[in-house]
């Protein structure tokens, strides 16, 4: 079943998180290839926050992460141009 896409969550949500991966100043594809790499030395069931702070990677991350198989939990915006993306690791099938 294909995840449909990625909730905005408030300012008061925050997802329990195992890593962080903080690539504020890169762009893509560099935002997706380093969260990939990141995930792929997490376990299953972990959940990566990735701040990210290109706009475009708030779409491209989420995505390429669902592509791969994972579960994005949800988007905050921490700063005017700074989000954090939760990212749940999921076994690949």
């Amino acid at each position: 079943m294909a995840q449909e896409q990625p909730k905005m969550l408030s300012a008061d949500e925050t997802p329990a998180f195992d890593e962080t991966l903080n690539i504020r100043g890169e762009v893509c594809p560099y935002t997706f290839v380093r969260s990939k790499l990141k995930l792929e030395d997490m376990e299953e069931e972990q959940v990566l926050r990735v701040i990210v702070d290109y706009p475009p990677a708030i779409k491209n991350v989420p995505q390429s992460a669902i592509n791969e198989g994972n579960e994005v939990l949800g988007i905050k915006q921490i700063e005017e141009r700074a989000w954090e993306i939760y990212i749940r690791k999921r076994e690949k099938k």
